[in-house]
């Protein structure tokens, strides 16, 4: 496996680095996001750690261009800004998990090793296609159409459509909502999952039918 560390503090950088190879991985350094976006480009990763607050290019800028490029490599953000905001600002832009600085090495590890089960889980998936009535999901070609018309959705609003896709005509918590799609805890108060949902519906509202239910003190139901 290999992961590309973008990290321009050393001290963290080879801390991170000696740990990951003592556990077999293949790691490389980009000391800033300028050297990070060619090196994304020229090869393919296993697995991006990203800090935020790096020279030049900053870390929110360089998500946004990965995802923009259409590169759906894994992405874990290791930052010393642990607001609730800043947070939620990379996982929309198309982070996968967010980890603030100082972490453990052992919780690191556990992070690295649940995205590279859930990427698994999405590689062997990616022949399979979703559909439910007019909507369709590619997950090979990242793609959801409504009536054969092409959708345009954020990464995170994918991301739930299609665990929504994958777990059709089952009913599924906000709590299970909130850990499969936003890969980190929540506060089981936050109405980011029903915000989220209202924006599918706004963009699915050209289905004749209706196709995400709401099931009242329980969650949601993607159902034909």
């Amino acid at each position: 496996m290999t992961i590309l560390v973008v990290e321009d503090d050393l001290q963290i950088s080879n801390f991170i680095i000696k740990g990951l190879e003592e556990h077999g991985f293949s790691v490389h350094l980009a000391k800033s996001g300028e050297v990070a976006r060619e090196m994304i480009q020229d090869t393919e990763w296993d697995l991006i750690l990203l800090d935020i607050m790096l020279p030049g290019i900053d870390g929110m800028q360089l998500i946004q261009f990965i995802r923009y490029r259409k590169i759906y490599t894994p992405i874990l953000v290791l930052s010393a800004l642990n607001a609730t905001s800043d947070k939620t600002q990379a996982l929309d832009y198309g982070a996968d998990d967010y980890l603030s600085k100082p972490f453990h090495f052992e919780e690191l590890l556990s992070r690295i090793k649940a995205l590279t089960r859930r990427a698994k889980f999405n590689y062997d998936s990616l022949e399979e296609s979703h559909v439910c009535g007019a909507l369709k999901i590619n997950p090979e070609a990242h793609l959801v159409t409504l009536n054969e018309i092409p959708i345009t959705l954020s990464p995170r609003e994918y991301k739930l459509l299609l665990y929504l896709m994958e777990n059709k005509n089952k009913v599924v918590s906000r709590t299970q909502i909130l850990n499969a799609v936003w890969g980190i805890q929540f506060d089981n108060n936050t109405n980011v999952v029903d915000v989220y949902v209202s924006y599918l519906r706004t963009k699915l509202d050209g289905s004749s039918e209706k196709l995400i239910h709401t099931i009242k003190g329980t969650g949601y139901i993607l159902k034909d």
